[in-house]
């Protein structure tokens, strides 16, 4: 992609309203806890202290918007503490500029680092960066400044007790992850009545398994209703799969293709009804029709072998679903079979995350590593920001490192989006704020019931798009200095040109020292395919001995290719949005490889439905087939890393005596997802395998089309393009 056309592509995301579920009574409450601090702070005390307050409390709701599963609470507890934390810190190096720049320089490194734990932290984690900038003028003595720090501590207070004593869709976002889980599959069910190879984004299953990770605290008071339904949506999808597939599943035409389509629909049907019982905790009914179609004459069901035992087992799973739906989340929710209800997946307490942190952090401190790279960015433009902002003849010279810091992220693309966004945003709400400033006079109280107005409005679009929030933001900033007895013809015309040059500082360093993603492009595709071979392997060994421990060997790898599969397609997707050539892999080459690789991991799925129990009968065959596929992969990662061609001589030499070992073969279903495997390699083989002058021939060709594509979409001539 040329730097034009990324460029236009960041002006679009930065501008697009993004389609969300409003949450007013969640902005509402958020609102108030700003309230409930700047009104005592102004009748009690002065502008400054209700200044602090406000930053406190809506820095600490901020924080309660972004997605984490543990307790509201709990965050906003700890955004207002790391708030009042850089904020005393900050007071106390400000005295000597070395100090103090030396202090932000390691206090914004450390946050960028946040990064690597999780995007809340990071975002958090800048906040506090910001806060140090912002606070650290208001305070005249030591003694004030701990003072300022109690007041900032206290928002986030506020807002966790609010959240404690008001408490709105206690568990939602948990139920609606979950939700989304079994929707998901129900779409997949309906896809496959039309396209019986239709491909599945496994993102809501990881997602819901994310959320189900709970503390021993929560999972004392956790719902019922989100102990089991994440299991069973695991396993309704491959046996879904499997029976629609015509290669080891219903005929692709005729009586047993109709008879598949009922199911999946009924399916669909039953699985939606869940979704919406445990989203919105009531039962949800299911038709009479999707009832009878889940029915299983055993004279004449027209589906047989295979078929029949994918749809027998879909019918029995479906049953689960089905009292799920019936029962709502407020009635007992029935476990699935074979599950412990006492068992859940741990997540550690904020004490028991300190190593998990230090751990997370320590894979960071690389310098091939996007986190480290962006602390080092954010590190570096905080106290270049301070420094120019310094040397201008304006006032509030703090809003150039504030606006660096708040818009950068990790990668390119989010970080000229969100500078785009909040220059029009801060455009847009100092324009709005400051006519009222106008119209209404000097009046602290007007302002400050103002600010909070404009909090909730942020807040409430916090979702919808960070141009429209910060719109809002702005705004309440316009009023809070106003309160602070700030004239407005100083304060907003500044703002507007520091905030221009802060985002064009966050731009310029991501240029000087980026990370870009499309480097790693052949070594995700590597640790994806180790992951999809190791997978594959676990599942033939199932069959060649299906014991407990390769049953739990079979669900780790597969958590494993998820994961590996979900950092390929972040780095994919950020990669065709940067403005640099092609290295080791052209987009089309990695588009081809993507698609082989989710193939490979398809036969693996379809082969998982069929996994036989511990008395049924071995397939031997399968141990030397699964040996072979884990040694190629793991070979063929070195290779594609190492941009050498790969290889499949194992695979094979063991598929072709798996052919002279077919009459005493136990499962047709192994057997032929072990040719598919064997197909899929071979498409992959060929999307990635190239002479040196192929290569050479491949990215001046790659380098054309992107040409082509930009000139054909400038003049509107050219197909609407999809990325990359």
């Amino acid at each position: 992609m040329t730097w034009l056309r990324a460029l236009r592509e960041v002006v679009r995301s930065g501008l697009t309203i993004e389609e969300a579920r409003l949450e007013p009574l969640l902005a509402l409450r958020t609102a108030v806890g700003v309230a409930i601090v700047i009104g005592p702070a102004l009748w009690l005390a002065s502008p400054a202290y209700a200044a602090s307050a406000a930053l406190g409390a809506y820095s600490a709701g901020a924080a309660t918007f972004q997605r984490t599963w543990r307790p509201r609470k709990v965050i906003a507890l700890g955004a207002g503490a790391g708030l009042a934390l850089s904020t005393f810190v900050g007071y106390l190096a400000a005295g000597r500029l070395a100090t103090f720049l030396s202090l932000l320089a390691v206090w914004a490194f450390a946050a960028g680092m946040a990064w690597a734990v999780g995007s809340t932290a990071g975002i958090v984690a800048a906040t506090t960066v910001g806060s140090m900038l912002v606070t650290v003028t208001l305070p005249t003595s030591v003694g004030r400044a701990l003072e300022h720090a109690g007041i900032i501590a206290l928002g986030g207070v506020a807002q966790a007790l609010l959240i404690l004593l008001f408490p709105i869709r206690r568990w939602g976002a948990h139920r609606d992850a979950l939700a989304d889980a079994l929707a998901a599959v129900a779409d997949y069910a309906r896809r496959l009545r039309h396209d019986p190879t239709a491909p599945f984004d496994p993102e809501p299953l990881m997602t819901a398994r994310d959320a189900a990770a709970v503390t021993p605290s929560q999972a004392r008071t956790r719902p019922s209703v989100l102990h089991g339904p994440r299991g069973l949506a695991e396993r309704i999808r491959p046996v879904v799969a499997a029976l629609a597939d015509p290669d080891v599943g219903a005929p692709a035409e005729g009586p047993g293709r109709d008879r598949t389509r009922e199911l999946l629909d009924a399916a669909a049907e039953v699985l939606d009804a869940a979704a919406r019982a445990i989203r919105r905790g009531i039962p949800a009914g299911v038709s009479p029709g999707s009832t009878d179609a889940l029915r299983v004459d055993e004279k004449h069901e027209v589906l047989e072998g295979p078929a029949r035992q994918a749809a027998e087992r879909l019918v029995e799973l479906l049953g689960e679903a089905l009292e799920i739906a019936g029962c709502g989340a407020r009635g007992r929710t029935p476990q699935p079979r074979g599950s412990v209800g006492d068992q859940f997946l741990v997540r550690p307490t904020m004490f028991r995350l300190v190593p998990v942190v230090v751990r997370a952090v320590r894979r960071e401190l690389r310098r091939d590593s996007p986190v480290f790279r962006h602390a080092v960015r954010l590190a570096a433009v905080a106290t270049l920001g301070y420094l120019v902002a310094a040397r201008l003849p304006v006032g509030h010279g703090y809003w150039v490192p504030i606006t660096s810091v708040m818009v950068m992220r990790p990668d390119f693309h989010r970080t000229y989006a969100r500078a785009v966004a909040r220059l029009a945003g801060t455009l847009a709400g100092v324009a709005l704020a400051t006519g009222m400033v106008r119209a209404l006079g000097p009046d602290a109280q007007v302002f400050g019931l103002l600010a909070v107005v404009s909090a909730g409005l942020s807040f409430t679009l916090n979702r919808t798009g960070y141009a429209y929030s910060q719109c809002f933001t702005a705004a309440y900033v316009v009023f809070l200095l106003g309160m602070g007895g700030q004239a407005w013809e100083q304060t907003v015309p500044e703002r507007v040109v520091l905030t221009l040059l802060g985002g064009a500082l966050a731009m310029l360093a991501y240029v000087v020292f980026p990370a870009w993603e499309t480097p790693r492009l052949p070594g995700r595709l590597a640790d994806w395919l180790a992951a999809e071979g190791r997978y594959a392997a676990a599942v033939l060994r199932s069959y060649a001995e299906p014991t407990r421990e390769h049953h739990a060997d079979m669900r780790r790898a597969l958590l494993a290719s998820r994961e590996a599969r979900a950092a390929w397609q972040e780095t994919y997707d950020r990669a065709r949005q940067e403005p640099v050539r092609p290295r080791g892999l052209t987009s089309r080459e990695a588009e081809e490889a993507q698609e082989a690789l989710k193939g490979f991991d398809r036969a693996a799925m379809l082969m998982e439905s069929h996994v036989p129990r511990a008395d049924s009968r071995l397939v031997p065959e399968a141990e030397r087939f699964a040996e072979a596929v884990e040694a190629d992969t793991v070979q063929a990662a070195v290779d594609v890393r190492e941009h050498r061609n790969p290889d499949w001589a194992r695979v094979e030499e063991a598929l072709h005596a798996w052919e002279g070992a077919v009459a005493g073969d136990g499962s047709p279903v192994v057997r032929r997802g072990a040719e598919m495997q064997k197909r899929a390699l071979e498409d992959l083989a060929t999307a990635v395998s190239r002479t040196p002058l192929e290569r050479d021939v491949g990215s001046a060709r790659e380098e054309q089309r992107v040409r082509a594509a930009a000139a054909a979409e400038g003049d509107g001539s050219g197909p609407a393009h999809r990325g990359g």
